[in-house]
């Protein structure tokens, strides 16, 4: 499979390059979908290169290719809610709109660095949604379930600054727990 200038290969296969969480989430979902077992990829990548618009450059990517996960919370009536929001990366996850009114809250926030990788046991620039912990949502932009100019294949984190992993959109829309939402991203 080609998709840039990176290496891909089954991800099950080299569950070293991903979080630990990631590989328990990669290897149980794979139990219950057999497609995850031979379209869930992974490359090593230049950690110092993570960030999308240096990986963008670095490896041939098309810039759609990419999603990217960031971590929202908020609250209401004293319980914090936490969702990623999964949006291609030419576009902007809608935090102020969508994200809160999803979270049912009246102000959505990022969670500050520190606590997000604390919190999900992943590096800051490779923070994924396969394998938060449980009692995040996972939201999705429909934009990224489907194929666009990029191909069929969205990459995003491994968990891990110095890997990326690539699927099918569609096969993330799959992923349990998560929820597509149409509308998430604002922009391209």
């Amino acid at each position: 499979m080609i998709l840039g200038t990176l290496t891909w290969e089954p991800a099950l296969a080299h569950l070293d390059l991903v979080a630990p969480s990631t590989a328990r989430a990669l290897t149980a979902w794979a139990e219950h979908d057999e497609p995850v077992a031979t379209s869930v990829l992974v490359a090593s990548i230049d950690p110092d290169l993570a960030d999308t618009a240096a990986l963008t450059e670095a490896y041939a990517l098309p810039p759609s290719a990419s999603a990217n996960c960031v971590l929202v919370a908020g609250r209401r009536d004293g319980a914090e809610r936490v969702a990623a929001a999964v949006v291609r990366a030419t576009t902007r996850a809608d935090v102020n709109n969508t994200v809160k009114r999803l979270l049912d809250v009246r102000k959505a926030s990022f969670l500050p660095m520190d606590r997000a990788t604390a919190e999900s046991g992943m590096e800051y620039g490779g923070i994924t949604p396969v394998g938060l912990p449980e009692g995040y949502r996972v939201l999705v932009d429909a934009r990224v379930t489907v194929p666009d100019e990029a191909g069929d294949l969205v990459v995003i984190g491994s968990g891990l600054r110095r890997s990326k992993i690539a699927l099918p959109g569609a096969l993330l829309a799959r992923l349990p727990g998560a929820e597509v939402v149409d509308g998430l991203a604002t922009g391209a």
